[in-house]
């Protein structure tokens, strides 16, 4: 695996992959992605704010779904650990995973918007 594939924001050929190869639906799935992740990101922001374990585990396992279907493995990444933190009832780094998450959709929300755009 070469440098550049390593820090990939996401990998096109694993979304295209789990549509079936069909670029139309893609685009429609990016699309829609962008539409609903920033509630999604709230939802976790919230249950961050009121420390409320068991809801940063469910809102993080959900938008961890979402960006595992782009292949976004650093977005992915992060989500899967504060859905642990969330699950282990173990709050008290869940600040910086939070942090952690949302620069990974920072650099993940130019790549899904090109996406969206892109077919």
């Amino acid at each position: 695996m070469s440098f550049s594939n390593q820090i990939a924001v996401l990998d096109r050929a694993v979304a295209l992959e789990r549509v079936g190869g069909d670029s139309e639906l893609l685009q429609e799935m990016a699309q829609l992605f962008l539409d609903e992740y920033p509630m999604q990101l709230e939802a976790v922001r919230a249950a961050v704010r009121a420390r409320d374990a068991k809801a940063v585990e469910r809102s993080a396992h959900s938008l961890k779904g979402s960006v595992g279907n782009f292949g976004a493995a650093a977005a992915q990444e992060a989500a899967l650990q504060l859905e642990l933190l969330g699950r282990r009832g173990d709050l008290q780094t869940v600040d910086q995973a939070m942090h952690s998450l949302e620069v990974a959709l920072s650099s993940l929300q130019p790549e899904m918007e090109s996406l969206a755009q892109c077919y």
